[in-house]
């Protein structure tokens, strides 16, 4: 019986959806996050030290199958893209917890603003003139909701500045990866950036508490969420997607992420986003079309 393949459409069509069941994962970190109670550190450890022992079976699979093309400069390149990540994770609990789910949706996915200056840093990918002006009209969606949680709520405002933070490590991270799994395997660049950035939380987080303790069982299935679902998953599959797609095209895919977080955080919080919130994802929308009309796959 004759080997059949797939044909770039159906490989197109494929890549895709895995790239978007990849986001719908990444986007229950808001939901997991508000969940908890734990201190940012702890959730942050736990949620990168789970997904990288789930993970773990395939980074041995891959170094028994290539031996001598893994060693410490390999593993050195997974260092800065882990510090980096810990950083965005550990604030992304910290301003996840201060603003409604919705507007940390909004802002994780604001990564196509950041995304062409740190790909043109890395990388040398130009920036196009359809970026650039997509980029300022989402620079003025975020603006529209920064001002309109300035005249509302200011733990709201305070959260969605730390939530910026956190997107543009994300930023910085998502970068590094595309830098990386271009020039060595999946699993051999993830597992050991999981353990790497797990560890650097875990020992910053022993000044300020214990975490041999007693957890409440929420939190300990949020971090458990965390680790498999949002992490081991979701940001697995980003990093995947990275092999087959523009930087900047899997950057703007996530502005899906709003549209996720938003139905959960109403159906799990109960939280209904302001009228504002609507004419700056409206901004941010369009400018994230504009781009997206000069994204070559």
């Amino acid at each position: 019986m004759q080997k059949t393949t797939q044909s770039p459409r159906a490989q197109l069509v494929s890549r895709t959806v895995l790239l978007l069941f990849g986001i719908f994962c990444a986007s229950t970190a808001t939901i997991f996050v508000k969940a908890s109670r734990e201190l940012p550190l702890l959730v942050t450890a736990g949620r990168l030290l789970i997904a990288a022992l789930v993970l773990t079976p395939f980074f041995l699979r891959e170094l028994r199958a290539a031996p001598g093309n893994y060693g410490w400069r390999q593993f050195g390149w997974a260092c800065l893209p882990a510090a980096v990540l810990a950083i965005n994770m550990s604030s992304f609990v910290v301003g996840a917890r201060m603003t409604q789910a919705a507007n940390a949706g909004l802002i994780i996915s604001l990564t196509p603003v950041a995304m062409p200056f740190f790909l043109w840093w890395l990388l040398r990918e130009k920036i196009n003139l359809q970026e650039a002006l997509g980029t300022l009209v989402m620079l003025a969606g975020i603006m529209v909701l920064f001002g309109g949680n300035l005249q509302g709520s200011p733990t709201d405002l305070i959260g969605d500045m730390i939530v910026v933070i956190s997107m543009l490590a994300l930023t910085g991270y998502l970068a590094l990866g595309r830098k990386n799994t271009a020039r060595l395997s999946l699993w051999l660049y993830m597992v050991p950036l999981y353990w790497i950035a797990g560890l650097i939380c875990l020992a910053v987080a022993l000044f300020f508490v214990n975490p041999v303790k007693t957890y409440a069982m929420p939190d300990l299935l949020a971090i458990l969420g965390l680790g498999v679902i949002s992490t081991a998953l979701g940001q697995t599959i980003l990093n995947y997607s990275f092999n087959y797609f523009r930087g900047q095209t899997v950057s703007m895919a996530l502005m899906l992420l709003p549209l996720f977080t938003g139905a959960m955080g109403y159906l799990f919080f109960g939280e209904v986003p302001p009228p504002f919130f609507y004419f700056a994802a409206l901004l941010i929308a369009a400018g994230i079309f504009m781009a997206l009309r000069s994204s070559q796959t």
